[in-house]
Parts: structure tokens; C-alpha cells; sequence
């Protein structure tokens, strides 16, 4: 099997290919541009390197959210666009859950999060590495207050490890007030990657678990910022 990953919820912009549990490029980048300007040039360059020919592929699998709006419309816009192109389904995949996959193994309980302003992350708990497949949600992506979820964290009795662009925001907090054991994931594995996003979208590929190109939609979680602000104008 092989599956194409595609994931530019944050500001990593990534793409990758996994065929058949090994991951044959990926190539990932974490930088002040765009993703309008790097998904397409570097998805061209990682298929050079590797003569990928897309029609070989037995399916797309995109970060489908949440995470920045720009961000995800870009990328279901490139992965809608591939999957109408080839004829090939796509794999929506939560952001948190294979940004949890990059900890596969990991004792205890991992907690992705996403800084959404205001006080808030998007964030879930999950178990990952104690099967084969994807990993045990305990707590599903949602957008919550940091105060709510150290008191979730807590009440699970596990020690918590901590990855993603929430991290650097709420780190001093966690420090000071939680009281479960934590650490926080090394460089490597703390950001999103489409390797991950391509290996759990293969085991949603085997469950049947995909969608035609024209059905895709984001799951963004929450409305966007102009949208909240011209309600509160609205009243």
C-alpha cells in the first residue's frame, strides 16, 4: 500500500510517502512561508527524488484539522485537488491524533497541543503503541481551556508527555501547576509530520475509513476568528 501524506495545519508544512509501513520520503519544513508557496514544490521535489509516479498511489491522507484555517485550506485544497486529478480517496486524519502518532510507544498518556489563542488549546489524550493500530483516544480533539485540561491530565493518573506548538506557550504553566508527572517530547518528534499523517492514514485506508475528493472537509472545531468578531459586532 501506498499513501500519500499531507499535513500543513501549523506552520510545518510537510509531505511525505509511506509504502507499506516503511516511509519512503518525507520531506518537512518549519519556516516562516506560506504553504501555498512550499506543499506543491516540495511534494514535486520529494516525487523527483524518489520517481514517484502519483498514479501508483492507493490513497491521500491529509491533516484534516484542527489547527490554523489558512493552514488546512491549503491542504485540503492540494490533497481535493490531487485526489480529483488521480481518482484516488482520501483519508481525513485527525491533526492531534497523528501528531500523537510521533510518540508511538510512549509510557503512559500523550497530549498533543495547538495553541488557539485566548487561553485555549486544541488538544486531546491519547494512548499510543499499545497495538498495532491507531492509537487508544482517552480524551477526543477539542478545543479547552489549559486550566481544564491539567485537571483532565490529572485525573487519568498517568504521566504525561507534552508535544506540539502549544508547548513553548503554556510550558511555565505546566510547570507550576500541574501535578501529574509530565515531560515534554525532544526536537525530533514535537511538530507535526505527514509520516505520521501517511501511516495512520493507511490504517484508515484498510478500516474503509475514506472519503471521495469532492466530499473532504476540514474539521475545524470552532469558527474562525472573523467569524467570532463579527458575531460579537452582530451582538
Amino acid at each position: 500500500m501506498k499513501i500519500l501524506g499531507i499535513e500543513s495545519s501549523s506552520l510545518v508544512a510537510s509531505v511525505a510517502v509511506v509504502t507499506d509501513d516503511v516511509v519512503t520520503a518525507e520531506f518537512t519544513a518549519n519556516f516562516k512561508k506560506t504553504h501555498s508557496q512550499t506543499l506543491l514544490p516540495m511534494l514535486d521535489q520529494m516525487g523527483q527524488m524518489i520517481e514517484l509516479d502519483m498514479k501508483t498511489l492507493d490513497a491521500i491522507a491529509v491533516a484534516a484539522g484542527p489547527g490554523s484555517f489558512t493552514g488546512l485550506r491549503i491542504g485540503a485544497a492540494t490533497a481535493k485537488g490531487l485526489g480529483l486529478a488521480l481518482d484516488k480517496p482520501l483519508a481525513a486524519v485527525p491533526t492531534l491524533e497523528a501528531l500523537a502518532c510521533n510518540l508511538w510507544g510512549c509510557a503512559g498518556v500523550v497530549c498533543p497541543m495547538l495553541d488557539a489563542r485566548r487561553d485555549q488549546v486544541y488538544t486531546g489524550v491519547y494512548r499510543v503503541g499499545r497495538n498495532n493500530a491507531a492509537p487508544e483516544i482517552i480524551l477526543d480533539q477539542c478545543a479547552m481551556d489549559i486550566a481544564e485540561l491539567m485537571r483532565k491530565l490529572e485525573e487519568t493518573g498517568e504521566p504525561v508527555t507534552f508535544l506540539g506548538d502549544g508547548v513553548p506557550v503554556f510550558r511555565a504553566r505546566i510547570e507550576a501547576e500541574l501535578k501529574a508527572p509530565y515531560t515534554f517530547a525532544p526536537a525530533q518528534c514535537n511538530r507535526q509530520r505527514a509520516a505520521s499523517v501517511a501511516a495512520l492514514g493507511a490504517e484508515y485506508v484498510k478500516r474503509g475509513r475514506t472519503v471521495t475528493a469532492a466530499e473532504f472537509k476540514p474539521d475545524y472545531l470552532r469558527k474562525s476568528q472573523a467569524e467570532r468578531e463579527r458575531e460579537e459586532r452582530q451582538g
